[in-house]
C-alpha cells in the first residue's frame, strides 16, 4: 500500500519509512491517517529487539510506520520529549494521540493502533 505525499511522491506504508528531520515527519503525519513514529538508536538493545515488531506492524496494519534515528535527529526527538529509546509516538488525523516508552509487546502496539484505525 502506498500513500501519496504532498510533493507527489509515494511513501510506502508496508515498510517503515526513514524520517530525517521535522519536515519529513510533519509531511508524513499530514498525509497518512495514522502514523506510528519509532524514535530509536542504532546502539540501543531494546530498539533492536523492537525492530522486527515494528516491521510486522508496518506490513500488516493500516498505520504508516516512521523510523526516527534520535542521534541524527536530536532536535526532533527533543521537540517530542523523547528522553529514552525506544519511544513510540502515535499520530492520528494529524495530531499526536499517544506516546509510549520502552519496547512494547506487539499485541499492545496493535491494540493501540487499532483504536485509531477503526
Amino acid at each position: 500500500m502506498a500513500t501519496e505525499t504532498a510533493n507527489g511522491s509515494e511513501a510506502s506504508t508496508d515498510v517503515p519509512v526513514a524520517v530525517n528531520g521535522e519536515s519529513d515527519l510533519d509531511e508524513l503525519v499530514a498525509t497518512a491517517d495514522v502514523v506510528l513514529a519509532d524514535f530509536h538508536a542504532d546502539w540501543c538493545g531494546p530498539c533492536k529487539a523492537l525492530e522486527p515488531v515494528v516491521e510486522r506492524i508496518a506490513e500488516t496494519t493500516e498505520a504508516t510506520v516512521a523510523k526516527v534515528d534520535v542521534d541524527e535527529n536530536q532536535g526532533l526527538a527533543s521537540s517530542y520529549g523523547v528522553r529514552g529509546v525506544p519511544t513510540l509516538v502515535l499520530f492520528a488525523d494529524g495530531e499526536q494521540v499517544e506516546q509510549v516508552v520502552g519496547a512494547q509487546p506487539e499485541a499492545q502496539l496493535r491494540e493501540l493502533i487499532e483504536g485509531y484505525t477503526e
